[in-house]
């Protein structure tokens, strides 16, 4: 039989609990909305697009799902791809594969993923119930109780023993969203991460390429210098014999001489930008520089042709571009937490309590207490500190904003960069190739002409010394286009 009461009934505990979850479909703060950033229709640098090119652009451009041609990115992939194969040098392929095992900062990358993920799993957790469950035993009774004896018990002497144990409940529903907006905050900081760890990736990927491009070129520079200073020992023959049959002064051997000496004083001093560049590369790959060993092999790698695509698949390809992106969503949902500060907090907890004598009556529910109860606190004045806190989120959101977009320029940019530095180098690289050729050709017919008698020296000195240095200029265009082509695809987020 129930009874009912006139007037207005007083709320039960599920009404309480439904009311509550009604109100937490309330979610205080902006929804994020990515704001837009400077897109490009094509490269400048890569000149205007024609034929097959054309079409393809033309397609990609029509399937973009946004006006500006954004797309979510997905920057785990940069630096998974072997974007590196384009140079077709199996020893780099080797060395690549160990940066993903044993690269330090990568590690120390990856672990801080791993703690923005738990970030995450922490903050979830708010949104359920807190229990905790304590006990207790006391024996307690008058001063000189706890002896027995033949003739007085425990019992008798007034003594006793209680235990206690208690089951407690507290849980702050998420009313205005804090928890939500907490959450989701924290998960745009986990993809952030994400694409930080793909940049550093990406970033030592690159840096072993370039190192590993300029250790090729000191080993080609080291053979051109040894095939000089054999040239030179040849010139120097000739000098010394045509003094010897009095046509030649002894200046002229001196000359020769110091041109020798000259050179393979730049031999030596190779030795210590080759060495130095195998140590980066053993950092590089997670070991000591005294385990890593490079022999001097023949410079495999070809200038790779890089088509550069669509600006707008940058955005999906460039890790640095996505956590930037990321972390604007980031503040953004950082706002609600600070806003839900102007709400009343609410707490629920409850509890049963049991005490006894024994300890398996604590187990009988007839002897046990509950309690259940809510608790409701506002702040009524702060002083604006709750205002200033929501201005600097707003702010820090605006902050990141202006860093995303300042991102996506510098992106737009070093590509630029390398797309202008690969078609100018090839120009420079086809003429100084034809410096090369007629170098050599002159130094060929100045040295017949000194051994005809009809030139000093000095003549073949300025050949000679000519010659070097427009073969030392063509492998230093050389290397500046193969870095320039590492530059770019690091600078495409590491895909082709």
């Amino acid at each position: 039989m129930t009874t009912k009461k006139r007037g207005r009934s007083l709320p039960t505990a599920g009404t309480t609990l439904v009311s509550l979850s009604l109100l937490a479909a309330c979610t205080v703060g902006p929804d994020y909305e990515r704001p837009s950033a400077p897109v490009p229709t094509i490269f400048k640098e890569a000149g205007q697009p024609s034929g097959q090119d054309a079409k393809v652009i033309q397609a990609a451009l029509t399937a973009a799902p946004r006006a500006d041609g954004w797309r979510p990115a997905n920057p785990q992939q940069a630096g998974l791809d072997p974007w590196w194969s384009v140079f077709n040098d199996p020893v780099l392929d080797g060395l690549m594969r160990q940066v993903e095992v044993s690269n330090q900062t990568l590690k120390a990358s990856e672990a801080a993923y791993r703690q923005a993920q738990a970030l995450v799993e922490e903050s979830r957790a708010s949104f359920f119930p807190t229990l905790s469950i304590s006990g207790a035993g006391q024996r307690s009774g008058p001063v000189g109780s706890g002896r027995t004896s033949s003739t007085r018990t425990s019992s008798s002497s007034g003594a006793r023993t209680i235990y206690d144990a208690s089951l407690d409940a507290s849980w702050a529903p998420d009313v205005w969203g804090r928890i939500r907006r907490t959450v989701e905050s924290d998960e745009a900081a986990v993809q952030a991460s994400a694409a930080d760890l793909a940049a550093a990736r990406l970033s030592a990927q690159a840096q072993l390429a370039s190192a590993y491009v300029q250790l090729r070129i000191a080993d080609e520079r080291k053979k051109l210098l040894e095939a000089s200073i054999a040239a030179f020992r040849r010139s120097l023959e000739i000098a010394q014999n045509r003094h010897a049959a009095g046509t030649a002064t002894l200046a002229d051997v001196f000359t020769a001489e110091t041109q020798v000496r000259s050179t393979e004083s730049q031999l030596i001093a190779l030795g210590v930008q080759r060495a130095q560049l195998e140590h980066a590369i053993a950092v590089l790959i997670g070991k000591p520089p005294a385990d890593v060993s490079l022999a001097p092999e023949p410079l495999r790698a070809a200038i790779p042709a890089i088509p550069p695509g669509i600006p707008s698949a940058l955005l999906e390809r460039r890790p640095d571009i996505a956590a930037a992106e990321r972390q604007m969503a980031q503040t953004n949902a950082l706002i609600g937490v600070a806003e839900s500060a102007y709400y009343p907090d609410i707490l629920i907890n409850g509890s049963i309590s049991n005490t006894a004598a024994i300890i398996p009556k604590l187990f009988q529910a007839p002897t046990a207490l509950w309690a259940f109860g809510a608790q409701i606190a506002e702040t009524l004045f702060d002083g604006g500190a709750r205002d200033a806190v929501v201005n600097f989120r707003r702010a820090s959101f605006d902050q990141s904003v202006a860093l995303y977009r300042q991102t996506v320029l510098t992106a737009f940019q070093e590509v630029e960069d390398q797309l202008a530095a690969q078609r100018i180098l090839a120009q420079q690289a086809a003429v100084q190739a034809d410096a090369v050729r007629l170098a050599r050709e002159a130094e060929r017919l100045t040295l017949n002409q000194y051994r005809a008698g009809t030139l000093p020296y000095s003549s073949v000195l300025t050949a000679q010394t000519a010659t070097l240095s427009d073969e030392e200029n063509a492998l230093a265009v050389q290397q500046s286009r193969l870095l320039a082509a590492v530059s770019l695809l690091q600078a495409l987020g590491g895909r082709m």
